[in-house]
């Protein structure tokens, strides 16, 4: 009976927070606290504390933890990455989510890489982006890649 009210208040909670309902998803994950903390509801609820209830050291805290523990699993690290971005520490939100994409490409997290809009990296690293010579070569950087697309395409077309 235990068991199947906390898969329920889980599903529920993970679904709210999916949905953009952080309040909802927090009495739900803290209703299913009380019955077992398993990893992903201590690492939702931590996400949930540090929006709604603005604990961000503490849930940061709990999910670093949570990640040291299970580094497998991608809802962790899609966890920590929206507190850092709550933290405003943008450029390690984005290290989290890229580690959770490595883990699982969950819709999840490619709809928060999308929501920052995450640029690729510069051709010549310390060159200031705005810098022409980076910003050129970057655009025949893009070229040549799409050149390299097309290639391929007609090779495969051919065969």
């Amino acid at each position: 009976m235990k068991r199947t009210e906390l898969d329920e208040l889980t599903d529920a909670g993970t679904s709210a927070l999916g949905l953009g309902e952080p309040l909802k998803a927090l009495a739900l994950l803290e209703r299913a606290a009380e019955i077992d903390a398993t990893p992903t509801v201590r690492s939702s609820l931590a996400y949930c504390m540090a929006r709604e209830r603005g604990q961000i050291r503490t849930g940061r805290k709990i999910c670093e933890e949570l990640i040291e523990s299970d580094p497998e699993n991608f809802f962790h690290h899609l966890n920590l990455g929206r507190i850092l971005l709550l933290e405003g520490n943008r450029r390690s939100a984005i290290k989290a989510f890229r580690a959770a994409i490595e883990q699982t490409p969950h819709p999840q997290v490619i709809e928060e890489l999308t929501k920052l809009g995450v640029r690729k990296t510069q051709v010549i690293s310390f060159l200031h982006r705005d810098n022409p010579l980076n910003k050129y070569l970057g655009l025949l950087r893009g070229r040549l890649r799409g050149r390299n697309i097309d290639k391929e395409q007609d090779r495969a077309e051919d065969r």
